[in-house]
Order: C-alpha cells, then structure tokens, then sequence
C-alpha cells in the first residue's frame, strides 16, 4: 500500500484522469470535497512534490503507482444455459451483441485504463477462446477443468494466485461506458447500481462499506459482476477461496460469496457506485433479443 491519504488520493485520481487542467471547483465536483478541503489537498500535494502548477508530476504518478491495476482476470468457463440457442456452440463470452463479442468491450476497457496483463479461465468449448488472440495476443488463458461439475468458485481457485492488484470480472456484461474501469484504486472495492428495489444479487451498505450480499432487497446496491482486490485482500482470497472450496457443498457457491458470506470478518471492501446505463448483463436469450434484433427470427 502507498503512503497517499485518502484525499490525496482522490484529488491525484482526479487529475490524472483527464488530460484538461482542472480548476478546483472541477475537483471539487469531482471528489465529492468541499472547495476548502480540494485547496487545502492541493497546496499539501504541491509541498510535497506531487503537483506542480495544476498538473501531476512524475514523482506524484510513481506515488500513484502502489495503487495501480497490475492485471485483470476474467470468469469465462461456464456453459451459459440460459442464453441456449446460442450458446450451443458459442461461449456466452464471445457471443455477438450488435456485431461485437461481449468480452471485447471489457478487454478494450482494460487496456485503455493501462492494464494488458489479462488471464481468462476458460472451461466450456475453450479452444473457441483461442480466436482471440488474433486480436489480442497479450492474452493468457487459464483452463478450469471442473467448470462442468462446480460454479464459478472453481475458476477462481484456478486464478487465485492472480487476484492481488487485480480486477475480476465477469466475461459476460455487456459495457457500454469503459470509465467505469480505472487504473487506480485506494482499496477493494465492487462495482453496484444504487437500487430502491431489486430481486437480484445485491449489497447492503453502510458508509460506503459492503456489509452483507443477498438476492433481493430494499435500499441496496446491485451486484454489477466487476470487481478490484488490494494486495491484502488478493492475498486473503488466495487461501479463503481455496478453504470455501473444499468445505461441504463449496463447490456449489459462487465465488463473490467467499468474501461477502463466507468469510466477511477477513475483508472490507467498498461499493464503487455506477449507472444501469453503463453496464448490462445479459441473463437470458430473450433478453439478448430485446437488445439485438438479429436474433429475433
């Protein structure tokens, strides 16, 4: 971990996502601080080097650094029974959504936030994974051979050495707003949709801090399936994840309910919150449908 606080943080992640000069009533919208605090943050950045006349300086991106992504691991060995037809003979990953494969827009997103070292477990039909590296030779693939037998734990385990700095996701969300994957994080976090209602997967929340996951519920945050783990927290799902396997029935559970269900006293993790507008996951072919009228037929 780096030695930024928090507000350093914020204001230095600020200012690097953008290439304009922000104005300090721009952080001030951006962060979420008051006007006085964004001065005062700026004025202690600029004493110690990192800032130097509104921009960042070298030495204020290596301050960065302990905080970013190193790599991105992808969940892609599953059949996907809910998407047949298609999925017959097609991952649910590589299916077409608008003449685009699903997985491409999020390892597009990936590497315009700066992060090319990318696993994907593969399981169902895997060698069809192969064609991506026509695109994307940088790709490492990780083979799950119990994704027939076992939910989606068993791809973590696979990757559970890779889960330190590093995002997880889910490799069948369709994205349509790739800020919503960044290069630095203070800390774990998951991304949510803010909900008055929802039947699905979703987190409750205290002071910005996940506090129990459920399907269902009131005043909570939906389960968007993209995720970031620390250092520390990558460290604690490389034996947690492994345990929860090998406990009775544990090769039933998903592998987000490990640190949420299983053994939440080992994590805090805060709620990164996004729009339904910037993500969809697409649970059903009916639903692949209504969004893509070529398979309307």
């Amino acid at each position: 971990m780096g030695n930024l606080s928090r507000k350093e943080f914020d204001v230095l992640n600020a200012m690097l996502g953008t290439k304009e000069r922000l104005s300090q009533r721009r952080l001030e919208e951006l962060t979420g601080y008051s006007l006085s605090t964004v001065n005062r943050t700026v004025r202690d950045l600029a004493d110690k080097g990192l800032v130097q006349g509104g921009s960042v300086t070298n030495h204020g991106i290596s301050a960065m650094e302990p905080y970013a992504a190193k790599r991105a691991v992808f969940v892609a060995a599953g059949f996907g029974s809910r998407m047949v037809p298609v999925t017959l003979n097609t991952p649910k990953p590589l299916v077409r959504v608008n003449g685009r494969r699903i997985i491409d827009g999020l390892i597009d997103a990936c590497l315009a936030a700066g992060i090319d070292e990318i696993y994907i477990v593969r399981g169902y039909l895997a060698e069809q994974f192969d064609q991506l590296l026509y695109k994307y030779p940088m790709l490492h693939f990780l083979e799950n051979p119990a994704y027939n037998d076992a939910n989606n734990i068993s791809s973590a385990v696979c990757a559970r050495y890779l889960l330190q700095n590093a995002y997880v996701f889910e490799a069948d969300l369709v994205i349509s707003n790739p800020s919503i994957v960044t290069k630095y994080h203070y800390t774990s976090d998951f991304l949510g949709i803010r909900m008055d209602r929802s039947d699905d997967w979703c987190f409750t929340v205290k002071n910005g801090i996940i506090t129990g996951q459920k399907v269902g519920g009131l005043d909570v945050y939906q389960e968007v399936g993209i995720s970031y783990w620390d250092g520390e927290a990558g460290r604690k799902l490389a034996d947690d994840l492994k345990t929860a396997y090998e406990m009775p029935g544990g090769k039933e559970r998903y592998w987000d309910q490990v640190p949420f269900s299983i053994f939440p006293e080992h994590y805090q993790v805060e709620v990164r919150p996004c729009l339904a507008s910037d993500i969809i996951e697409i649970d059903s072919f009916k639903e692949l449908k209504a969004i893509d009228k070529t398979y309307d037929i």
